[in-house]
């Protein structure tokens, strides 16, 4: 039997959250993808480095046009999401893509993530457009979404990760 989660906070998010976004974005690599992405290069993710790069990117963001979330309960963070302009270079300029939205692989299936998407859809002011990319063999996140309200919309590409070479599909929002 699972213990009761107590009242999830979403906020937005601020440096002082970098290393537990870091330690969260990690954790949920190292089980999500496991089979997927080489053992090797998860068991090599380091807290420490990756808490630098989203300390960057929050120091950044509100001047990039991203924002980025977290789920807390009792001041612990249990998950994160991001968004900002779309990097693709065939979509409309006012088009939205989502960079991320991670858990805490304890989190997953308790409802969390779907408070996060609702935040993230949420902030969109329409008709903006929305989409994100996901690894083409993350067969539950790719559900996850799709009851969401996105679908493929038949574009794909080929990404380098810990020196393989994945398949990303893209997802737009209805």
């Amino acid at each position: 039997m699972s213990e009761t989660l107590g009242e999830v906070t979403i906020r937005t998010a601020e440096l002082d959250d970098a290393l537990a976004i870091a330690r969260v974005h990690i954790a949920s690599w190292q089980e999500a993808y496991t089979g997927i992405v080489s053992a090797e290069y998860l068991a090599s993710l380091d807290p420490e480095v990756s808490q630098a790069r989203w300390a960057d990117v929050l120091r950044k963001g509100p001047d990039d046009g991203v924002q980025t979330w977290v789920a807390e309960v009792d001041n612990a963070v249990l998950g994160f999401a991001s968004i900002g302009p779309s990097r693709d270079e065939d979509v409309a300029r006012n088009e939205q893509e989502i960079y991320s939205i991670y858990l805490d692989p304890g989190m997953w299936g308790r409802g969390v993530a779907r408070d996060l998407m609702r935040t993230l859809l949420g902030s969109i002011k329409p008709p903006a457009p929305i989409s994100l990319w996901v690894l083409a063999e993350n067969e539950r996140a790719r559900h996850f979404y799709r009851r969401h309200g996105f679908t493929p919309d038949g574009t794909e590409k080929l990404n380098e990760v810990g020196g393989q070479v994945l398949r990303e599909v893209r997802y737009r929002h209805r």
